[in-house]
């Protein structure tokens, strides 16, 4: 066994995943817009077209997430910059069931919503946890990218359906994920609800809530949208991102400098 797998499979190995805050929903909320907004571009104004596009994103998802596994420490623009391209791709692989293959919205949300759960199910079977603080062994790592990827596709899927699907419109269904959000949080907070259960949900409703704001502001007026479009939303959340992962990066670098002061001056 190799040193590398040696750090990878121990159980003190450092944890792969972004601590969840209120930074990390922020950004998670702004990719799973960029998600949206950034696989529409990328379609049309581009014009690179649905397959085209879902091939090309494909190659820089696998590269970043090989990367991601195989280092040794969590990385904030590694990681983030894996989200944002599980984003996309999830994204298309929606798209490409609606637009290709015909399967109504509703059935792919009832059919990712079953691999979810089944996926769920294996990696607690496993590892006897759902938990994203002990994301620190490779197969636990491949659990977790696996179950975001679906949490994305399903995210899209269930986004459009209400959106799309039943014509309800962005704000609606804007309003109506937010609202399930928040009453997560109540569960959570007010009655004590297990936190991973909790944060799971959470983190699935987040990609339809995403969904429905790029689309109310990337979308023209006649479609029910604001009319910022897909260009300069993208630009903006992207922009925002950039700068909450060095805010992130630059917080983590000066808490490990007074943490080694303070070593220093205790010696």
């Amino acid at each position: 066994m190799t040193r590398l797998q040696t750090i990878q499979s121990s159980p003190n190995s450092p944890n792969k995943v972004a601590e969840v805050t209120l930074v990390f929903w922020a950004i998670k909320m702004m990719s799973t817009t960029m998600g949206e907004t950034g696989a529409d571009f990328l379609i049309f104004k581009l014009h690179w077209g649905l397959i085209i596009t879902s091939c090309v994103m494909v190659l820089p998802l696998l590269v970043v997430l090989l990367a991601q596994i195989q280092i040794r420490t969590y990385q904030h623009w590694l990681y983030w910059l894996a989200v944002v391209l599980v984003s996309i791709v999830g994204t298309l692989i929606t798209d490409m069931l609606t637009d290709y293959c015909h399967v109504p919205l509703a059935l792919s949300s009832s059919l990712f919503s079953v691999l979810l759960i089944t996926v769920f199910i294996m990696w607690y079977r496993q590892e006897g946890t759902l938990s994203i603080r002990s994301v620190n062994t490779r197969k636990r790592e491949l659990f977790y990218w696996l179950t975001i990827l679906i949490t994305f596709a399903l995210g899209t899927a269930l986004g459009d359906w209400i959106s799309e699907g039943l014509n309800w419109g962005y704000l609606v269904a804007t309003s109506i994920f937010t609202l399930l959000i928040l009453l997560v949080a109540i569960a959570h907070y007010r009655f004590k609800v297990n936190t991973i259960t909790c944060f799971w949900i959470a983190y699935v409703l987040t990609r339809p809530l995403g969904a429905s704001i790029g689309d109310l502001l990337s979308h023209s007026a006649k479609n029910g949208g604001l009319g910022f479009g897909t260009t300069n939303t993208s630009l903006v959340f992207l922009i925002i991102i950039i700068a909450l992962v060095m805010y992130l990066t630059i917080v983590d670098k000066t808490a490990s400098k007074n943490k080694t002061v303070s070593m220093g001056a205790d010696a």
